[in-house]
């Protein structure tokens, strides 16, 4: 089983804006459960002891949060006060003494919850089948945000990019270091890793069969949180 994950949390938040003026997108709450939270208890709820966190924007108030929390798993902290390291030189410098270990990555800004375990696990079981990065993606219908233009497809376990594409990324997906080592560059974003390895058929995935939640605006902050969602 899977003991390690990353939380990304660096993100500035700037379409969240007037909430994110003074407060982290991560510590923003719906149903009183702030989104940092819901992605961590979902790691720790799938058996996860240790999890590493990379911070840029007020990064005092994530950290005085993760610390009153007292969470059943060792919490590291990536500082990228000085310099943004985007999505995958994030992973890439947060995840150093994971070493050859497989990790969970997860984006807090889904609406994650119990619901997904089984399809962690079923992630889980197609990263061991293949030894290769595995996402969690979920058809474009089944979003509440209907502007997604989609990311991927997906056929046969295998993810693929088209000219036309049904699939959104959920923000989970499973690595490890190696697969990130041959970019040497300090800043780089992930899918400059994924784009490589569907050129190889090397991507794999399952799909989502839960309705999808993605804060990424004010107004679909809003929108989400006046609907009442029980957890």
């Amino acid at each position: 089983m899977i003991k390690h994950g990353m939380v990304l949390a660096a993100g500035i938040g700037k379409r969240m804006q007037p909430l994110t003026l003074k407060t982290p997108k991560p510590l923003l709450e719906i149903n009183n459960n702030s989104l940092i939270e819901r992605a961590i208890k979902l790691l720790i709820d799938f058996g996860v002891q240790e999890i590493s966190i990379n911070v840029h924007y007020l990064p005092e108030q994530i950290e005085t949060y993760i610390s009153k929390k007292n969470f059943d798993a060792k919490i590291n902290f990536s500082n990228e006060k000085d310099l943004l390291l985007d999505t995958g030189g994030g992973v890439k410098e947060a995840t150093t003494q994971f070493k050859d270990s497989p990790f969970f990555v997860i984006n807090p800004d889904t609406l994650w919850n119990k619901k997904y375990l089984e399809e962690v696990k079923k992630l889980e079981d197609i990263f061991y089948k293949n030894n290769k990065p595995s996402l969690l993606i979920v058809n474009k219908k089944l979003s509440l945000d209907t502007s997604f233009p989609g990311d991927f497809n997906l056929i046969n376990e295998t993810i693929s990019k088209d000219k036309d594409n049904q699939f959104i990324f959920t923000g989970l997906h499973i690595t490890s270091r190696n697969f990130l080592a041959i970019e040497k560059s300090k800043v780089f974003p992930m899918n400059k890793i994924w784009d490589d390895l569907i050129k190889k058929n090397d991507l794999y995935g399952i799909e989502s069969k839960h309705r999808f939640y993605h804060l990424n605006t004010f107004e679909m902050y809003n929108k989400i949180s006046n609907l009442n969602i029980i957890d």
